[in-house]
């Protein structure tokens, strides 16, 4: 039976550390949906596209506990795409970075990475005490709505997940809008909650400071 315990709890931290450590599956909340968390391990990647039943050439996405993080996965760190990151993290707004080399081979197929940082202070916990960055996707199966609950997680993934960390309805409900910067110019590759114009505004707004 799949256990599942308050994110709130006082060891909810250390004990998903614990068990992504050993190559086990957590799901936990976000500002968007639940994500299922994994080690950035090729072998615990894989048990992700096992639990969602999800085709392995579709890229995970990474979790950070803060910019500051962006180093371990990305190559670079466009300056278009830090003026984005401080606008709008923590928060729904995932950037594709060059990734770097010694990164799994299973967590992106493509040049790049989606990055980003969740405003979930105890998800970001589990991400810090893990050492910073985590691949996340969605907690559910491939071609089902996102899980805006932790039942509704566990409904989709069961006992392929070793942890859930129950931290209510999710408030955002639309998975994040995510963003390129191919040959230098901004583009929308999902839409989500921030809109394309909120983006340009910020990267406007601040090349006017500037």
């Amino acid at each position: 039976m799949a256990r599942v315990i308050p994110i709130t709890a006082p060891n909810a931290a250390e004990l998903a550390a614990q068990v992504l450590g050993a190559g086990g599956l957590v799901v936990l909340p976000t500002d968007t949906v639940y994500g299922v968390a994994a080690w950035l391990d090729a072998t615990a990647i894989e048990r992700i596209f096992a639990a969602k039943q999800r085709p392995p050439e579709k890229a995970v996405p990474v979790l950070l506990a803060s910019a500051d993080n962006v180093p371990s996965v990305a190559e670079q760190f466009p300056a278009a795409a830090q003026r984005l990151a401080a606008a709008f993290w923590p928060g729904p707004l995932t950037l594709a970075l060059p990734k770097r080399a010694d990164l799994p081979s299973n967590l992106s197929g493509l040049p790049t990475i989606g990055v980003r940082v969740p405003d979930h202070d105890g998800t970001r916990a589990v991400i810090a005490a893990t050492g910073g960055a985590l691949a996340v996707t969605s907690a559910n199966r491939s071609d089902e709505p996102p899980a805006c609950t932790v039942r509704n997680a566990v409904d989709d993934l069961g006992d392929a997940v070793a942890l859930y960390l129950d931290g209510g309805d999710c408030p955002g409900g639309v998975p994040s809008t995510v963003v390129s910067f191919e040959g230098g110019d901004l583009r929308v590759v999902r839409p989500g909650p921030i809109t394309e114009a909120m983006l340009r505004a910020a990267l406007a707004d601040d090349s006017q400071r500037s």
